[in-house]
């Protein structure tokens, strides 16, 4: 189970010094009591400072870290100052105004808001308190210590490694207890601070016969820093030079000259008139004393499991909450060991001793269905297998993909022959269903083809009505026609069936023409419509009218004639007529099959067209091919070698681009 305690014990001088700053805040002599320890102080009142103030920072990496963060005497000691005498482990608590009550707050603050505070007010002894011991998610926390009422309240801090108390502007207690050299505060000047100034200053050090102060460079040279006076703040400034890069150490020592049992003293770090900060704090308890109160909170899934990334936050002085990572939700609390009452399973309210808390979260999941259609007229027809992407994975339609709870982004993917329109997020609700259906709309076409469509009078000729697209689905879909007056059939004029997915729906019809008009081949249920045009005359030709769904439409007619007296063959007219910018248009132009010798192409004319149009018209078997074409009417011409006679010279022309 993942404990977010980090009790303690006591420990020697060596192993502190370890755990303050990576190397000791205590000097050889120093004591391994408390009276050895250099206290932190929050002055309630006349005090240029009147909120102490320390930084703990938490990297990605140690986020999974109880950060330890304790306090030895938070408490205004009454017996610590009294009558003018000292008490018994004597830390500098000192009270101005014997009518004030004393009162000192400790609350840490991070990027989510409060995490712990915790207030305390007058006793008659030192006491070691857990302020907060487990882990936080990474980020900049601030500890801010306040004290109500005239007087002084001295207490020490100290983290668990990795983490330390920085800080640029902070107070001291020096006392007369311990006229040895105490380490303050360490400074790290790294090589980008070459060529700025750093300057050390304290604040109200009541002159040279109470206290002296220094520092120690990189290399180990101790430089005398000027005693301020009462009330008063002497600087000392030092360019930083190569030499100067590395460590340094602020020592403050009171002196036998002094007049008085305990000094405040406040301490300021500025490069370049900057705020500096240094590391600061570390205690270690009486042998004899121990932990009076402690918090021990854990997180775990129904299976008990650390839940990763969670913490906790302790509410006023008796309340603790989890703080789950996105995603979880409480669903139990519990008091394993203490005394309180469970509020929710989001809160449990304790009493001052050892208590241990556990919260109990599971990870808030529901799902999301994923469905496409394809919008086909009135109809929507079910699509499997196409893919889709949400939340970074890819699943294919129909999928039930389980999320947690929020809003998600599905995106779907092309499907030829077809647009789509980009559905809503899907909202994904706790234990819930949520749902997106991705709707594309098939693009489809038909064409009408009269072979041939230019013929005698009442002559038969053939209908060729066809409905493609390059949607792989299949459609379902019904062709007809509509035949003009004086045009008769015999057969069906239409066809039900599927196209897509490489099948088309073909209707063939038989009619007998015997005026010039035109049929019209309509495409339901989308109700899609074209027309194929036919004149009475001799001696024949044939025409096609391609009308894409949200494209462009075009018409081709073809005539063939006798070539002219003495010439071999026929003279093939091609009229392409267009209403919109098109590329790679190809006249599709098979030429007539069963002749002894092959039919064979003359060369290409181009008779008439926009002057703007890219034409070059270039054969490709069966194909002329355009290269662009502008909205307007072009015509081609060719003469078309074959020993057929007229009546089989003919073929039906086509259109793509």
């Amino acid at each position: 189970m993942l404990n977010f305690s980090f009790p303690r014990s006591p420990r020697p001088a060596l192993v502190l010094s370890a755990a303050l700053l990576g190397a000791g805040l205590l000097t050889p002599g120093a004591s391994a009591q408390t009276g050895g320890v250099l206290p932190l102080v929050s002055v309630g009142q006349k005090w240029p400072q009147a909120q102490e103030t320390y930084v703990i920072r938490v990297t990605a990496q140690d986020a999974a870290r109880s950060v330890g963060l304790e306090v030895y005497s938070p408490t205004f000691n009454l017996a610590d100052y009294a009558d003018g005498r000292r008490g018994a482990g004597y830390f500098g608590d000192e009270r101005y105004n014997q009518q004030d009550q004393m009162e000192t707050t400790f609350t840490l603050v991070g990027p989510a808001g409060t995490v712990v505070e915790r207030r305390f007010g007058m006793n008659r002894e030192h006491t070691w308190e857990s302020l907060y011991a487990g882990p936080l998610p990474a980020g900049t926390y601030t500890l801010k210590v306040t004290t109500r009422g005239d007087g002084k309240n001295s207490f020490a801090l100290r983290t668990a490694a990795p983490f330390a108390l920085e800080t640029s502007d902070f107070s001291v207690n020096a006392r007369d207890t311990e006229q040895t050299p105490l380490l303050a505060a360490r400074l790290l000047i790294t090589p980008d601070w070459i060529g700025k100034t750093l300057s050390l200053q304290n604040y109200d050090l009541d002159g040279p016969r109470e206290a002296e102060t220094w520092a120690v460079q990189p290399g180990g040279a101790r430089v005398n820093l000027t005693p301020s006076d009462n009330g008063k703040t002497a600087a000392d400034k030092f360019p930083i030079t190569a030499a100067l890069v590395g460590e340094w150490q602020v020592f403050i020592r009171v002196l036998p000259t002094t007049k008085q049992y305990s000094n405040a003293i406040r301490y300021s770090f500025r490069m370049n008139d900057a705020p500096f900060p240094a590391r600061v704090g570390g205690f270690t308890p009486p042998a004899d004393l121990k932990l009076l109160n402690q918090l021990l909170v854990e997180v775990v899934d129904p299976q008990g499991r650390p839940v990763p990334g969670a913490t906790y936050a302790v509410i006023g002085d008796g309340s603790v909450k989890p703080v789950l990572p996105p995603g979880w939700q409480a669903v139990s609390s519990a008091l394993v060991q203490g005394t309180g009452n469970i509020i929710s399973p989001t809160e449990v309210r304790y009493q001052p001793g050892y208590n241990k808390v556990r919260f109990v979260a599971r990870q808030a999941e529901g799902q999301l269905v994923v469905e496409a259609v394809a919008v086909y007229g009135t109809q929507r027809i079910a699509m499997p297998n196409v893919p889709f992407e949400v939340a970074g994975r890819t699943f294919t339609t129909p999928a039930t993909v389980p999320l947690t709870p929020g809003d998600y982004a599905v995106k779907p993917t092309d499907v030829p022959g077809s647009t789509f329109t980009q559905p809503a997020p899907g909202r994904v609700p706790d234990g819930g269903t949520g749902r997106v259906v991705i709707e594309y709309r098939p693009l489809t076409e038909i064409t009408l083809s009269t072979t041939p469509d230019v013929l005698n009078a009442c002559d038969p000729a053939q209908l060729v009505a066809v409905a493609k697209t390059d949607f792989p689905y299949r459609l379902p879909a019904r062709v007809r026609l509509n035949l003009p007056s004086g045009w008769s059939s015999d057969y069906p004029l239409e066809l039900s069936g599927e196209f897509g997915g490489g099948q088309r729906l073909n209707l063939k019809v038989p009619v007998r023409i015997c005026r010039s008009d035109t049929a019209e081949a309509i495409l339901d249920p989308i109700d899609l419509r074209t027309t194929g045009p036919a004149q009475v005359r001799n001696p024949g030709g044939a025409n096609v009218t391609r009308n894409v769904q949200g494209g462009g439409r075009a018409s081709l007619a073809k005539s063939v004639e006798l070539a002219p007296a003495g010439t071999q063959g026929y003279v093939v007219t091609l009229v392409l007529t267009v209403d919109s910018t098109l590329e790679n248009v190809r006249l599709i132009d098979m030429l007539p099959q069963g002749s002894v010798t092959p039919a064979t192409r003359g060369t290409i004319q181009t008779l008439e067209g926009p002057s703007l149009a890219t034409l070059n018209p270039r054969v490709e078997g069966d194909s002329i091919v355009l290269t662009r074409v502008i909205p307007g009417r072009y015509v081609l011409r060719y003469t078309l070698f074959t020993d057929l006679p007229a009546d089989r010279v003919v073929t039906p022309p086509d259109l793509s681009w």
